[in-house]
């Protein structure tokens, strides 16, 4: 069963409070320059843990990922034709 899971991008003010960050979800990715983390989250936990990271003193703010929620199904997408005729060639 996969379970349904957003990013949440923090924002915070200094490298040392990664490890609280991490306890609230997957931790991704964290930018030294730009001070931010990339966390994952359950969807179902979401509007919680955003609340709770943000009465923490050091974030700043927090973005959500609308990842889920894009479509990423091309109804219309048809190969280019002289890509489809360099295949068959076997260039």
């Amino acid at each position: 069963m996969i379970t349904k899971r957003q990013g949440l991008i923090v924002w915070f003010q200094h490298m040392k409070n990664i490890k609280q960050i991490k306890r609230y979800g997957h931790l991704i990715y964290s930018s030294r320059k730009l001070k931010y983390a990339v966390i994952y989250v359950d969807q179902s936990e979401l509007e919680t843990i955003e609340t709770k990271l943000l009465k923490l003193s050091f974030v700043s703010k927090i973005d959500r990922s609308y990842k889920p929620f894009v479509q990423t199904d091309y109804e219309n997408a048809k190969p280019d034709k002289a890509k489809q005729y360099d295949y068959k060639m076997g260039i």
